[in-house]
């Protein structure tokens, strides 16, 4: 019984520290390049923290792809570790490295591991959260297994804040529950805009993600169109129409008026693949 009672009292010391680090805390932040999601961040995603990524389970390729990208701008050419729970591999495929690569991050600064279940995948999480010469941990979970709860969120974030590395839960398939998160991130495909005829290798144009901010601990939230870019391996807005407009003919009556909108609309690219990459 005393046990008990001293991990009590221990927890909510922690939680008490958790809460104090305030608006100082947050000062530590990589911006995503994307600037209404940066201002509204106050300067971009905070590093040493856990952030959460949640969608529907046929969405989970675009929060695969999103969840890549925000690995990339806050521990650029640093080991990432990225733990997937058995299950979340059944449903959604394998992480393709060729992908990854498209996206900017190197393979070579990847280690992946798969665990049996939720608890083993938080257990190995925490522990990589622990080790400091990492730039960033995945936690990939499928469904909602009873261990990833209050408790277990606040053992992910007192690990990241020791050892300065960032947490990134990605959960799919799943309802966001009370955590200790930093930001909370429900992600969705978007339109790519098709690629210009003099880059045919990009036909399905760059991925572009439906981003919504439900959860952010030191300011407000939002939603966004994010475009992936893939050279510079950041954020930013997509371009309101990269595709050319074709001139009026010179023969066109004067009293026929040029439309000024097309009649052509674009067609989306798949859900499950975004930019021409499958992400899982």
């Amino acid at each position: 019984m005393r046990a008990r009672t001293n991990t009590l009292a221990a927890l909510r010391g922690d939680i008490e520290r958790l809460e104090a680090h305030g608006d100082g805390y947050a000062l530590h932040k990589v911006a995503l390049g994307h600037a209404g999601a940066d201002m509204t961040l106050r300067g971009g995603l905070a590093v040493a923290a856990v952030h959460e990524v949640f969608s529907e389970g046929h969405q989970s390729a675009a929060a695969t792809g999103f969840i890549a990208g925000l690995a990339g701008r806050v521990a650029p050419r640093r080991p990432l570790v990225w733990v997937r729970q058995d299950f979340s591999e059944m449903e959604s495929g394998a992480l393709s490295m060729s992908g990854l690569s498209e996206l900017g991050l190197d393979p070579r600064c990847l280690v992946t591991v798969r665990a049996a279940d939720g608890e083993s995948a938080l257990r190995t999480a925490a522990d990589a959260l622990a080790c400091d010469a990492l730039g960033a941990v995945v936690l990939d979970v499928w469904g909602e297994p009873r261990q990833l709860d209050l408790v277990a969120s606040r053992k992910l974030t007192l690990a990241a804040q020791a050892s300065g590395v960032t947490g990134l839960v990605l959960r799919i398939a799943a309802t966001p529950s009370p955590s200790t998160a930093e930001t909370r991130w429900i992600v969705r495909a978007a339109h790519s805009p098709p690629a210009v005829q003099s880059a045919p290798w990009s036909a399905w144009g760059a991925p572009v993600f439906d981003a919504e901010l439900v959860r952010n601990r030191h300011g407000p939230v939002g939603r966004w169109i994010m475009e992936w870019n893939c050279d510079e391996c950041l954020f930013r807005q997509p371009a309101a129409d990269s595709q050319p407009v074709a001139a009026t003919p010179a023969h066109r009556p004067h009293q026929a008026p040029a439309r000024s909108q097309s009649v052509f609309k674009r067609k989306p690219a798949p859900d499950a693949i975004r930019g021409g990459y499958r992400f899982a």
